[in-house]
């Protein structure tokens, strides 16, 4: 199944449903992109990276992107499209799973297990191990911007001793 996210310029309001709603009540038969093309004329299997249609999740914005709709197979991956404001940080975070971010606007750095690494800035890729805690800062003055990837999609379960408990 193909998979088309464009981003939006700042500004511009989404124009397609993405798998989690979108603000967007006008009629598909009446709505356009901003080139004129009618929206009954596109793929159901595309929407946009758009921050209106992101939650606040992790202390962020969110915007889940995998699984969409129409997969009757659960994807190896999960993706999100994630929005941090001008000086903000996101709330600790550690999983048992890796995530590779790749930053698309904006500036800023993480810390991992306590250690501060070294800025990033749009076009980087950053690697964040499993099991590692991760705080992501934002350094710019404008909105830092990433879609994140993660897999498993499921935090695998960790055995202890006596049982077994989610990670």
């Amino acid at each position: 199944m193909p998979f088309t996210a464009p981003i939006l310029p700042p500004g511009e309001p989404a124009v397609a449903v993405t798998p989690y709603g979108s603000a967007d009540t006008t009629p598909p038969a009446r709505r356009a992109d901003r080139t004129g093309e009618a929206m009954a004329d596109r793929s159901p299997n595309r929407f946009r990276i758009d921050r209106s249609s992101a939650e606040e999740e992790f202390g962020l914005a969110c915007q889940r992107l995998i699984p969409w709709p129409g997969g009757d197979k659960e994807p190896p991956v999960g993706a999100m499209a994630c929005f941090l404001r001008p000086g903000g940080d996101s709330d600790p975070d550690c999983h048992n799973q890796d995530e590779v971010m790749i930053i698309l606007s904006g500036a800023g750095s993480v810390t991992l297990d306590g250690v501060l690494e070294p800025p990033f800035r749009a076009g980087d890729i950053v690697v964040l191990p499993r099991n590692q805690e991760h705080v992501v800062h934002n350094t710019g003055d404008e909105e830092l911007s990433w879609v994140s990837l993660y897999w498993p999609l499921r935090e695998p379960a960790v055995r202890t001793e006596n049982e077994e408990v989610a990670a």
